[in-house]
């Protein structure tokens, strides 16, 4: 495997081809960071402002991380020919163990956003093994029913398709606003091949229900076995979604983050403040040893131990804390990795 296979690739699957962006080199044996975009977006337009934030690239320089962008939604993307089939979500899940094999990726952590939270669930569910944690953002685990399908399918016909996506990516408030930056993605929206997107969206509306239980309500119950951080902004368009995903996961692994003013899309409304959610995420999985608060340090965030820690369970927060009461406490851990503040996994935190 090369040593750095950071820039934009084409990769083969059973599915069809993908569109896979590369940024730094794989290290040692540390997983993967790879992100799933949202139906109406594609890598650049979901996750930018995020992995710019200067935090979040003090965590990244640490590992690989891979944009996958959904078949034919990448900039200047061929229009797919009159008849294509466009995968299932199924199949957009079943395209990812290729791409860990192409770049020699054992497992990877996931960010997803709406579809793409959909897709990496999809992948987790099947192939658990590959993944070790997951970051998911407005995930719906819900097929839609048919009174939803029809709703969606005569707003289809009679807007168009910009106007028919903006209300899942963003909030009423924000479309009533009409605020700058909705403005701003609207034109965004309309910068994917809209030909593509329509077959992206409709088969996103066609989806079943992510078939998860939460371990002991039901026999057999399957579910997300890594740890997951379900992330929502206050009145965001699929709260309700995330509320309902949030039931069917194992509340021992679980973190329900819900992100007050963040509308539909707190990635890039707050990006400083789900970076230092994702930090926690990763220092409760045994890959960040100690990461101190520049904003109480007043100087630069050091740079981060990412030796491979213990995994622990162990949980530093009690029920209904906030992720600001706890930032004083897992700041004063010392360096070894018997001071490693976990992050909670029963909790719903609100910052």
């Amino acid at each position: 495997m090369p040593e750095c296979w950071d820039g934009e690739h084409d990769v083969e699957t059973p599915y069809g081809m993908l569109h896979v962006v590369i940024r730094g080199a794989p290290k040692g044996n540390k997983p993967a960071i790879l992100t799933y975009h949202d139906v109406g977006l594609n890598h650049k337009m979901c996750f930018n402002s995020f992995f710019q934030n200067e935090d979040m690239q003090e965590i990244t320089k640490h590992f690989v991380v891979c944009h996958v962008d959904a078949p034919g939604q990448q900039i200047g993307a061929s229009q797919f020919p009159q008849g294509y089939q466009y995968p299932t979500m199924d199949q957009l899940a079943g395209m990812l163990p290729t791409v860990l094999q192409h770049f020699g990726f054992k497992s990877i952590v996931g960010i997803g956003v709406g579809a793409g939270a959909f897709v990496l669930a999809k992948f987790a569910l099947i192939f658990p093994d590959l993944v070790e944690g997951l970051v998911l953002l407005n995930i719906d685990p819900n097929g839609k029913g048919w009174i939803d399908w029809a709703t969606t399918k005569l707003s289809g016909l009679t807007s168009a398709l910009p106007d028919t996506v903006l209300p899942h990516l963003f909030s009423q408030e924000e479309l009533m606003n009409n605020t700058e930056f909705v403005q701003n993605y609207k034109q965004q929206v309309n910068t994917v091949n809209q030909f593509n997107l329509q077959l992206f969206w409709n088969m996103y509306n066609s989806r079943r229900d992510l078939e998860m239980n939460r371990p002991g309500t039901v026999l057999n119950a399957k579910t997300l076995r890594c740890p997951v951080m379900l992330v929502v902004g206050d009145n965001a368009p699929a709260e309700e979604g995330v509320v309902e995903c949030n039931s069917k996961l194992d509340p021992t692994k679980t973190t329900f983050l819900k992100m007050a003013d963040s509308g539909g899309l707190p990635q890039l409304t707050q990006p400083g403040k789900l970076t230092e959610a994702f930090k926690y995420f990763l220092q409760g999985m045994g890959y960040i040893a100690y990461v101190k608060d520049r904003r109480l340090s007043g100087g630069p965030v050091p740079s981060a131990s990412m030796t491979r820690l213990a995994r622990s369970r162990t949980a530093s927060l009690t029920s209904g804390s906030s992720l600001d009461g706890s930032r004083s406490r897992a700041c004063t851990q010392s360096d070894s990795s018997e001071g490693v503040a976990q992050l909670s996994h029963t909790m719903e935190v609100s910052c």
